[in-house]
């Protein structure tokens, strides 16, 4: 965040030569004034800077990956295998790498830095379990949701780990659940912190784990395609292989390009 500047108390003044003659205090700090709120608006007396570029989006980074193993085959349902079996086990997998690869910059993701849970111009709320909406930072966005995906995965009764035991009716609905604030966690990743994912050189495996993961929910039909359409423009990139089965890729581009001036909230 950036704030406004002031002297601390008790700071001892620098000595300076004596102004010229006629020239007050008062009127030189509203000369500094002007000049700073013309700078503020109009970065030097020129049009407002253009929107920042997505560093992600930059070819040299979106084709550094861990591995050119073919994603989508690795996410399809293998013969004889149980579709719950295959989701639980493919959504506890993704909820460990997903926690890693936000822990790699939750230094960097404070609730000074990140006041909200912000995603490119969408910003997203928690509700807990009574529905309440609640406003929070973004590294508390990331704790409920590791919290409460923790508590499911390692919940017998709906992750069920012993030879016979069923899984809940309402399961596929809480993967889905599941999936979706985990997209959200890995969608902030990129648009707060991908220079520090850089700096780290872990972007090779951040695009990797993205791939691997958006495949997977489209695959299973796992998250609403326009919970996704924030992110369609990396989403084309990184998987393009899939062809055009990409859901909501069409509408990405168009919905992007008019959404750059307001914030939506989820």
């Amino acid at each position: 965040m950036v704030g406004d500047h002031c002297s601390l108390p008790g700071e001892r003044p620098v000595l300076a030569q004596s102004p010229k003659p006629g020239l007050s205090c008062k009127m030189v700090l509203q000369a500094v004034g002007k000049v700073l709120r013309k700078s503020k608006g109009k970065p030097n007396g020129k049009k407002p800077a253009p929107e920042e570029k997505k560093l992600y989006l930059e070819p040299e980074y979106t084709k550094s990956r861990i591995t050119d193993f073919e994603f989508k085959e690795l996410v399809m349902l293998p013969r004889e295998i149980d579709l719950n079996e295959w989701l639980a086990s493919n959504t506890t997998t993704f909820f460990h790498h997903i926690n890693l690869q936000y822990s790699t910059i939750s230094e960097f993701c404070t609730g000074e830095s990140c006041q909200t849970m912000a995603v490119c111009n969408t910003q997203y709320y928690w509700y807990d379990e009574r529905g309440k909406k609640i406003k929070c930072t973004a590294p508390q966005y990331v704790d409920f949701v590791m919290s409460s995906v923790q508590k499911l995965v390692t919940d017998e009764d709906v992750f069920p780990t012993k030879y016979g035991k069923e899984f809940p009716n309402s399961f596929e609905s809480l993967v889905k659940k599941i999936c979706k604030y985990l997209f959200h966690v890995l969608a902030h990743i990129y648009s707060s912190h991908f220079k520090e994912t850089l700096a780290l050189e872990l972007h090779g495996h951040l695009n990797t784990l993205y791939t691997h993961f958006i495949l997977f929910i489209r695959e299973f039909n796992l998250v609403d395609p326009k919970e996704t359409t924030i992110m369609d423009d990396l989403t084309e990139v990184l998987c393009s292989s899939s062809g055009s089965s990409s859901n909501g890729s069409g509408n990405g581009s168009s919905n992007g390009a008019g959404a750059q001036n307001h914030v939506k909230e989820r």
